[in-house]
C-alpha cells in the first residue's frame, strides 16, 4: 500500500499548523471503546495495527475512486493487494447505487485549506452542488458514524470553508461499506447543530495549542 504524503499547513508567516483530524484527536470520546475492540481482537489472535492498517487502504482506496469518479486523479492500484482492491471497488459501487437520481457537481474536491483566523489547516472531501445545494459532502469507510465525525466535517471543515468565502447549505457523512457486513448510511447534519460542532472544535484547538504551552513548544 502507497501511504499518502502527510499534508504540510502553514499559514501566510510560514508557521507550521495543526490537521483538522489531528485537533479532533484531542476529543478521546471513543478511547475506551478502542481498547476494548483491541483487547477482543487480541483474544482472537488478530495484530489491532495489521488489521487496521489493512481496514484503513481498503478506505484510502475507496475514496480515492470515489473522488476519481467525480473527476479526480487517476487511482494507481498497482501497490494494493487483490483483496483491497476489490473491495474498494465495493465502496464505489454502493456509492453509485446512492447517488442515482443525484446531480452531484463538484466545486472543490480536496483541495487543501487554512484558517489565517484560528490557525489549523484540513482538506474537505468533497464541496459540490448536489441537486442544486452547495453541499460538504465527507466520505467515511467503516462501521457506522461516530460523533466525532459531526466535529471533524461540521466543524473543522465548515469553518475552513466558511473562512474561504462558501456558503455551505447542506453537511452529509456518506459512510460507504466495504463488504457485505457494513451498510451504507448517510447522516444530514442539521444548520442548527453547526455552531456546537465548531465550539467543540475550537475548544479541542484551543486545548491543542495550550498543551503545546505546557510542553514548552
Amino acid at each position: 500500500m502507497v501511504k499518502k504524503p502527510h499534508t504540510v499547513y502553514k499559514d501566510k508567516s510560514g508557521m507550521r499548523l495543526p490537521g483538522v483530524t489531528t485537533i479532533t484527536g484531542e476529543l478521546g470520546w471513543n478511547k475506551q471503546v478502542l481498547v476494548g475492540w483491541a483487547n477482543r481482537l487480541g483474544l482472537q489472535g488478530i495484530d489491532s495495527r495489521s488489521f487496521v492498517d489493512d481496514k484503513a487502504a481498503i478506505g484510502t482506496l475507496g475514496h480515492a475512486f470515489v473522488l476519481e469518479h467525480h473527476g479526480g486523479p487517476k487511482v494507481e492500484t498497482s501497490d494494493y493487494s487483490k483483496n483491497q482492491i476489490d473491495q474498494a471497488q465495493n465502496c464505489l459501487k454502493s456509492y453509485w447505487a446512492w447517488e442515482q437520481g443525484k446531480e452531484i457537481k463538484p466545486v472543490l474536491m480536496e483541495a487543501p485549506l487554512v484558517s489565517e483566523i484560528h490557525k489549523f489547516g484540513g482538506i474537505p472531501d468533497n464541496l459540490a452542488l448536489v441537486n442544486g445545494k452547495l453541499t460538504l459532502l465527507d466520505y467515511k469507510t467503516g462501521k457506522g458514524i461516530y460523533e466525532e465525525y459531526y466535529i471533524q466535517v461540521a466543524g473543522g471543515y465548515l469553518i475552513l470553508l466558511e473562512e474561504a468565502g462558501y456558503k455551505v447549505e447542506d453537511v452529509m457523512i456518506l459512510n460507504i461499506p466495504r463488504s457485505d457486513d457494513e451498510s451504507f448510511q448517510t447522516k444530514n447534519i442539521a444548520p442548527a447543530l453547526w455552531p456546537a460542532c465548531k465550539a467543540i472544535f475550537l475548544n479541542c484547538l484551543e486545548n491543542y495549542y495550550m498543551k503545546k504551552l505546557l510542553k514548552g513548544e
